[in-house]
């Protein structure tokens, strides 16, 4: 076997919770630790620590990938009131995700790991399809009005001097009703726009954007307007030069011709949107254990991670010391995304060619017929063995020690 390949620069680790916890030490044990001498940061974000440190971990963690440009992260809980007692929590802590993606101003792109055997149920998509998701603003930070009876619902708008600029008529109401109100920033829309070009360049894939400005015309259309404006000031030439086109349409036209598509590319889409289709596209590649999390900021930095949660029901079997069967393939993407993207920004090809070739052996288990049980319910042919969670890694690792012989 030939030599450990070793990192320069420090890559981020983020520790999480329940399986993917347990899962993510298997990880590093059986497929990195063997090969690697990988130079990690390391930050403990499983629930106990969040709460100890009254999750200031989290922001550490955060601020060290700004310095660092690359981190790994493993699932994490967002506590409700039933984890706070479980847990016996101080307070129902925020979700760490979220922490993160505000202090680096990033944003969300999901991609699907594909396999031969696993196809995806729309026939023409033959590569995979990222779809990247403004998470800031619209519904999620809403705010709404059960109307219990008649009346006039306004939007008015008063300068920070507390002078009225804008009033206008939402509705005269002869009954019971409802009314939500949203918002978004210029500055959010802008960072969205970047990082998804950034994104775009980094995985060499045409970028499509789709909105609905022609019924909203002031809200939709100011994203449009900052697509094209980021586009022509800062991303045209650069995306030009890597021969990867821009494209905006209506959103309703963008979902037709990505559904007409053969993939390869990076969809674009606003918070709502990218909510729904992001675990469309997970559901029509096959599995959401398939897919990859890649948190982007405007300047490039990216934080790697599994999309899927922590797989409660696998971590209680787990306790009770049954076999589970839970698929690792995002995780082990998460690792190899971030080693990969730490040799390209300190120039190791080798770092890079070991990301590759764990990839590949992960990939070549599952189409040896190699798999775990939520795969092989969907797989064709029929697997030729159902993995418990350890046999899979181990399936992986014995391949990958092979290719590096």
């Amino acid at each position: 076997m030939p030599a450990k390949i070793k990192t320069k620069n420090a890559i981020v680790e983020m520790d999480g919770d329940e399986m993917t916890r347990v899962l993510w030490k298997m990880v590093k044990d059986k497929l990195i630790r063997p090969h690697a001498d990988v130079n990690v940061e390391y930050y403990d974000l499983g629930l106990e620590n969040r709460d100890r440190t009254d999750d200031q971990v989290t922001v550490a963690a955060a601020h060290a990938t700004l310095k660092h440009g690359v981190a790994v992260k493993c699932a994490t809980i967002t506590p409700n009131s039933e984890r706070m007692k479980e847990y016996k929590l101080k307070k129902e802590w925020k979700s760490p995700n979220g922490t993160i993606r505000a202090i680096l101003d990033g944003a969300v792109f999901r991609c699907p790991i594909m396999t031969r055997n696993v196809k995806p149920t729309v026939p023409s998509w033959k590569k995979s399809i990222i779809v990247g998701r403004h998470a800031y603003g619209d519904v999620y930070k809403n705010t709404e009005y059960r109307v219990e009876g008649p009346g006039k619902a306004e939007l008015i708008f008063s300068d920070k001097n507390g002078k009225e600029t804008f009033r206008r008529t939402i509705h005269e109401f002869d009954g019971p009703g409802i009314i939500q109100g949203i918002h978004n920033l210029d500055s959010s829309i802008a960072s969205f726009a970047k990082a998804c070009f950034e994104c775009a360049l980094d995985r060499k894939v045409d970028i499509w954007f789709g909105a609905k400005d022609t019924i909203s015309k002031t809200y939709d259309g100011r994203f449009k307007i900052i697509f094209e404006q980021v586009y022509q000031k800062e991303y045209k030439d650069k995306l030009a030069k890597a021969g990867i086109r821009f494209a905006y349409t209506l959103i309703d036209d963008t979902v037709a011709r990505v559904m007409r598509s053969e993939g390869g590319l990076l969809w674009a889409c606003k918070n709502y949107d990218g909510d729904v289709m992001s675990d469309m596209v997970a559901s029509a590649f096959g599995s959401l254990a398939m897919m990859t999390s890649v948190l982007v900021s405007p300047t490039g930095v990216m934080e790697f991670e599994a999309a899927h949660g922590t797989v409660q029901k696998h971590y209680y079997k787990h306790l009770q010391g049954e076999k589970t069967s839970t698929n690792s393939m995002a995780l082990i993407f998460a690792w190899s995304g971030a080693l990969r993207k730490r040799g390209e920004l300190d120039g190791a090809p080798d770092v890079e060619a070991f990301a590759d070739a764990l990839e590949k052996s992960a990939i070549a288990t599952v189409e040896g017929g190699f798999m775990t049980g939520d795969l092989a319910r969907i797989a064709s042919p029929a697997p030729r063995r159902i993995c418990s969670s350890e046999e899979f890694l181990a399936a992986v690792a014995q391949r990958l020690a092979a290719s590096r012989k």
